[in-house]
């Protein structure tokens, strides 16, 4: 697995846990829906600054997202 497919595959995950729509996660994050949805889909070359702000409103540590599953 990819640090990108692990990212994606976690962004999703925390967004569905937390009962977030894509675009409510966009509301949070003060980014656009469709470039959620773009990275959620492995897309985008995402920067630190757009993961660190995913992270805080899923109200996770930024490493979160970028550990595999066991």
């Amino acid at each position: 697995m990819t640090a990108r497919t692990v990212f994606t595959h976690n962004l999703k995950k925390f967004r569905l846990a937390k009962g977030f729509s894509q675009e409510k996660l966009a509301e949070e994050c003060e980014l656009h829906r469709t470039y959620i949805s773009s990275v959620e889909r492995g897309e985008r070359n995402i920067t630190i600054d757009n993961m660190e702000k995913l992270a805080i409103a899923l109200g996770v540590d930024i490493r979160e997202l970028l550990n595999p599953d066991d």
